[in-house]
């Protein structure tokens, strides 16, 4: 997504929906659903900045280090304050005018890191239902709790409808200003160009370590515990399984819709369907796996049975960089059907 401003008449038939007046109802009840799923979010972690201890049981590890919980919950409040911005900019005249890169990587990041909650957690609700257990989206088995079991509701509950709010604005702006550039299927593509070698191997490097990956996730959904660190190992439960097939599924998302317009494959098929696999996968695969590396790198590990193996750093990393080239061929791509006089 390389485009300012619609310079195709398909693209530029819908700027009406843009201006204030002509917001249709639609838009404004997602802007507001959006808006109103953020704040208990929050004001939760406002409360914890401010020192309450509210959803904090007694011995939580979360209090044994007041400075990094503070700078940790400072930063996700930036975070979920980015997606109002985000609504504002897809509900305001201005954001037409948004450069595409700097509305297109917020909202892969938001969607990378939203679509793995919004599956996962009700996911492991219904393991629920059917004798499971659930400790949460990270899919840390066993150990004290060191949130309260209502806080998982209230936030995620949240993160689902910011998802399905903000999720939904996007794809109302994104028909609007870059429509043209999705419609027809995968053999009205342009001819492969000069750069076509460049963008083929970029996706199959993509593909590769993704294959590692995935018979990674395999081995544990499985039962495997090869690279685990202790607590995983010792405390896996039925959501830890759960989250593990999600988390094959993803890369298997990003890499079929990273090669199927890469090499042209299935003519017959949307464009669109694998231009939304490429996003949704490389984000959740991307985005995840470098939320997961960051999270390992800053964490005080006091307990070092929890501490992240070798393995699994190695794991977070490969999503990290699989996500980014899945997402870097989806950008060419498209830059090279924006650019085809088609």
């Amino acid at each position: 997504m390389t485009r300012t401003l619609p310079s195709s008449p398909q693209a530029a038939a819908h700027p009406v929906a843009f201006t204030s007046a002509a917001l249709s109802p639609l838009r404004r009840a997602l802007r507001f659903l959006a808006m109103a799923a953020c704040a208990p979010y929050l004001a939760l972690k406002a409360a914890w900045i401010c020192g309450s201890h509210l959803g904090i049981p007694e011995g939580s590890s979360l209090l044994d280090h007041r400075a990094l919980m503070i700078f940790a919950n400072g930063l996700t409040v930036l975070m979920d304050a980015a997606v109002i911005v985000l609504v504002l900019l897809l509900t305001r005249p201005w954001g037409l005018r948004t450069p595409a890169w700097l509305l297109a990587f917020p909202m892969w990041a938001a969607t990378g890191l939203l679509v793995p909650i919004m599956a996962g957690f009700p996911l492991q609700l219904l393991v629920r239902v059917f004798g499971g257990s659930v400790h949460g989206p990270s899919g840390s088995g066993g150990g004290e709790p060191f949130l309260a079991e209502w806080v998982f509701g209230v936030v995620y509950t949240g993160f689902i409808l910011q998802g399905i709010a903000l999720g939904s604005l996007f794809v109302l702006y994104a028909r609007d200003r870059w429509g043209h550039l999705w419609r027809g299927r995968v053999g009205n593509l342009p001819r492969p160009g000069a750069g076509s070698r460049g963008v083929r191997a970029t996706a199959v490097a993509a593909a590769l370590p993704a294959l590692v990956l995935l018979v990674c996730h395999l081995m544990w959904a499985t039962g495997s515990t090869a690279g685990l660190n202790e607590a995983q190992a010792e405390g896996r439960t039925t959501d830890f399984y759960v989250l593990e097939c999600l988390d094959m599924l993803y890369l298997v998302a990003a890499v079929t819709g990273v090669l199927i317009p890469a090499f042209r494959r299935l003519p017959a098929l949307p464009v669109k369907v694998p231009l939304a696999l490429a996003w949704v996968g490389s984000g959740a695969v991307g985005c995840w796996g470098g939320w997961l590396l960051f999270a390992s790198l800053v964490g005080p590990w006091d307990d070092l049975s929890r501490q992240p193996t070798g393995p699994m750093l190695l794991a977070y990393s490969v999503q990290m960089i699989t996500g980014i080239l899945v997402a870097a061929v989806g950008v060419r791509l498209l830059k090279e059907r924006a650019g085809s006089p088609a």
